[in-house]
């Protein structure tokens, strides 16, 4: 295995906060690739494919609700829909399957779709929610869409984390909470650290086949990820939002995202945390500012662990 490391540290790009994913690809066309976006038809998700495709790309949006992703994608061209639903393994491997058949390459893949702060659940394999929605079904989506991957040449995997990582790294001891108590907020934060983890072990395999793996923070932008937050839970937050910093627009939120995929400021880069349409610097543990990637969101024995973790919850391996 590969473990060429990209420094994490910004570039710079040249870009901020502020950057919107229109101005990311600027005049770049992306006529002839592949995109698939998991999530892609609400908020951030839904800004990205539009960017792709307002760029030329072929985008495949994958999600539950077939009638809310028609009307949000309507009249965007080349943009399919297929359905997915992350918690259950069935569901993945369908489509999985159907996008093989297809025999297209995928330049492409975007693990966007989330939940955030939800009350405990488990999916039907017993693993919790959040940890099971936002890294271990996009795990095997990424597993069962490699060979579509290694046969673009050149693909990136981009996978949403966050700054709410700051929080919290993996408990190994106890992932699912099934004895510690639970907590809404603990859990989100391990399931983004995971997110960051999964792109630093993917990354290192990727290399040898010229796929390449990037985490983002969007920022903070109002979406419907806050559906499980009550009203004044949500108004506590954007309060305390914006004495950081202003919210982001989902153009802003998407921008990141969008650099990941299509940068050539990134080639021959990858494994790294980003925020703000660049690298984001690593900070230590105990930083007192919202911003940067924490210790225990990039280190390779803890990407390397989650990684086999990931492989038994879900017995999709690389070939």
């Amino acid at each position: 295995m590969d473990l060429i490391t990209t420094p994490q540290s910004p570039l710079p790009s040249g870009y901020g906060a502020q950057t919107t994913a229109r101005e990311v690809i600027g005049s770049r066309r992306l006529d002839g690739l592949t995109a698939v976006v998991t999530g892609g038809y609400a908020g951030v998700g839904l800004e990205t494919t539009r960017a792709f495709s307002d760029a030329g790309a072929t985008v495949i949006v994958l999600g539950r609700s077939p009638e809310k992703a028609r009307a949000a994608l309507s009249g965007l061209a080349r943009v399919e829909f297929d359905v997915l639903e992350l918690g259950e393994p069935a569901s993945i491997d369908r489509f999985a399957e159907r996008f093989l058949a297809s025999g297209r390459s995928l330049d492409m893949l975007i693990n966007n779709a989330g939940i955030m702060a939800a009350p405990l659940s488990r999916d039907a394999r017993g693993f919790e929610s959040q940890l099971a929605t936002n890294h271990i079904g996009h795990f095997q989506l990424t597993m069962r869409l490699w060979p579509a991957l290694a046969k673009a040449n050149g693909a990136r995997v981009v996978s949403l984390s966050s700054r709410g990582h700051a929080r919290s790294g993996i408990d190994f001891d106890d992932p699912h909470f099934e004895r510690r108590p639970y907590d809404k907020w603990i859990a989100y934060a391990q399931s983004k650290t995971a997110n960051a983890l999964f792109a630093v072990a993917l990354d290192a395999r990727g290399v040898p086949h010229g796929v390449r793996a990037f985490s983002v923070h969007p920022g903070a932008v109002l979406t419907d990820l806050m559906r499980f937050m009550p009203d004044e839970e949500i108004t506590a937050a954007v309060a305390n939002s914006n004495k950081i910093s202003p919210l982001k627009t989902t153009e802003q939120g998407a921008a990141t995202s969008i650099w990941c995929a299509t940068s050539t400021q990134l080639d021959g880069k990858g494994g790294v945390y980003c925020e703000d349409v660049d690298i984001a610097p690593a900070v230590p543990a105990d930083f007192p500012e919202p911003r940067g990637v924490r210790p225990w969101a990039t280190n390779r024995e803890f990407a390397e662990r989650l990684w086999l973790l990931s492989e038994s919850w879900t017995g999709a391996r690389l070939p």
